[in-house]
């Protein structure tokens, strides 16, 4: 049996939004299995390069490729992206009025599967994530993120990844405007996930306290929309010592 091995290779990415350009000849790998982090100051094109993996159309790649598996993401639709298992929570999850998090999350395992899902197995696995998260069981039932706080938000989309089981997740400042116990909560549950399916996780992050959580394999520091510096978590331990200034880092402005 053939054994495929994952594997999100980006090369000599170069984006531009209106003709500014943002990400500048960037190259990153990871591999099956991996956590990498991805550090920078605001306006350094962090989470463009989230918006581009995921085909948001403001943006134009104008040379290089996102190679997943060996399929070019940038000519492929978002909706063809995600049906490769890759999955992105975002700084600002969205809310959506008229839908429930069970009838998205029903009506996308049903089509990857090409068939009906066991309501019974699926109900059973939505109250058992709820509760791992500290999320009340009638979330399931919610409108997706309508009324719902940051950390509530970060919280039920991480209901979405546990339910749509991703290879590849990309999580862009998951941190951001979370207490100390709901970064406890988001951590471990991040921590669960790898543990469990091993998949290939890119953190977006200005600081280390997630990263003290969840220790990264690999650590890129980004800058002008390039890496200019990776190594190991020691990385983001100078960052959170020295500040971004330790690798000569001047404000850009908010490009992301």
């Amino acid at each position: 049996m053939l054994m495929v091995i994952f594997m999100l290779e980006i090369k000599n990415l170069t984006v531009k939004v209106k003709e500014k350009k943002i990400l500048d000849n960037f190259s990153l790998t990871i591999n099956e299995g991996e956590i990498h982090a991805l550090m920078g100051q605001n306006g350094t094109g962090k989470s463009t390069l989230c918006r581009v993996i995921m085909h948001d159309d403001d943006y134009e790649v104008t040379s290089g490729e996102i190679l997943y598996n060996g399929k070019d993401l940038t000519k492929m639709s978002t909706t063809n992206i995600a049906r490769e298992k890759i999955f992105m929570l975002g700084q600002n999850p969205i809310a959506i009025e008229g839908v429930t998090n069970a009838e998205m999350l029903r009506t996308s395992l049903s089509e990857v599967a090409a068939e009906p899902i066991n309501i019974f197995t699926f109900n059973q696995k939505m109250e058992e994530i709820c509760r791992s998260l500290e999320l009340p069981l009638d979330f399931i039932h919610r409108e997706i993120n309508v009324g719902m706080s940051g950390g509530e938000r970060k919280k039920n989309e991480l209901l979405h990844m546990w339910m749509l089981e991703p290879k590849l997740i990309f999580l862009d400042e998951v941190d951001s405007g979370l207490d100390v116990d709901a970064l406890k909560i988001v951590a471990k549950s991040i921590n669960d996930y790898y543990e469990k399916y091993k998949p290939m996780i890119l953190i977006i992050t200005h600081h280390n306290n997630l990263l003290e959580k969840i220790r990264p394999h690999k650590v890129d520091i980004i800058k002008n929309g390039t890496v200019i510096a990776t190594g190991d978590y020691s990385l983001a331990k100078k960052v959170e010592k020295e500040g971004f200034k330790a690798f000569n880092i001047s404000g850009l402005g908010n490009n992301e």
